[in-house]
């Protein structure tokens, strides 16, 4: 992993869950890390674990395309390009199609696609003279249409496609795109995830003792970008789910309604 010292490594949503865990451990293989968040105090106790290494925070909404804009700029100008672009900032939701509110529904797709769309749009150029790597986290969501989900299935579908048109575009220019699909990964994003009021549901209906680490999650992530994978498929659950879905796709069905539903209600 000796290649990432002295990258410049961009990763949004890193003050929690799984960007937390990449952000940590991109500064300890040498790179120089900018990250962005909307909790100041997050951020601000991040940047202090670090006090040493080359880390730049910055308090922003990644559904604000000019502050996404700005941030890039920034980094730009503080360190000279950029070698790696990890679209990781994101949010679920948990709410039926017949209850969801359409304002839950945009809120998923502005932050988990368009969100991506801006930074990637904006920091292309400089990835493109590096030849850098431009990875978004995607989900199983993203391969398989999840009940109680639907607006983070969707957000994740359009981003695996958009994200597979832009690699299709750069083949052969020696600029990498990717996605990675990391399971279920003990974090705090179904916590925040959004109820049918677009309202932080504030605890989480899983296990998450049982889940990948964020920790990781994130060690394989940086492994993958290392090795330029096309996608990263993580968790025995995961790849199960993705194969089923593939050749099975109607026993997908049934057993996904399994899954999440008892009784005709939706429980996780």
């Amino acid at each position: 992993m000796a290649n990432f010292r002295d990258k410049i490594v961009i990763i949004t949503g890193g003050s929690d869950g799984i960007g937390k865990a990449l952000v940590g451990q991109f500064l300890t293989l040498g790179a120089k890390v900018a990250t962005c968040g909307r909790n100041a105090e997050k951020l601000a106790l991040l940047k202090s674990q670090y006090p040493s290494q080359d880390l730049f925070t910055i308090q922003l909404d990644v559904t604000n395309q000019e502050q996404d804009e700005v941030f890039i700029k920034a980094v730009e100008e503080k360190w000279g390009g950029i070698d790696i672009l990890i679209n990781n900032a994101g949010i679920s939701m948990r709410a039926l199609v017949t209850e969801v509110s359409i304002e839950t529904l945009k809120n998923v797709m502005d932050i988990n696609f368009w969100g991506t769309v801006y930074t990637t749009k904006a920091a292309l150029s400089a990835i493109q003279k590096s030849n850098g790597v431009i990875v978004g986290v995607s989900s199983i969501a993203g391969y398989r249409g999840l009940p109680g989900r639907s607006g983070y299935s969707a957000s994740k579908y359009a981003l695996n496609g958009w994200l597979e048109a832009l690699r299709t575009e750069l083949y052969g220019s020696g600029t990498h795109v990717m996605w990675v699909c990391p399971g279920f990964t003990s974090s705090n994003i179904r916590n925040a995830a959004l109820n049918k009021d677009a309202k932080a549901q504030g605890e989480s209906p899983m296990d998450e003792g049982a889940m990948m680490s964020s920790e990781e999650c994130a060690g394989h992530i940086i492994h993958a970008i290392a090795k330029r994978k096309r996608t990263l498929v993580l968790t025995f659950t995961g790849k199960r789910t993705v194969f089923m879905n593939k050749y099975f796709p109607a026993w997908a069905d049934k057993l996904a309604y399994q899954f999440f539903f008892k009784n005709g209600q939706l429980i996780k």
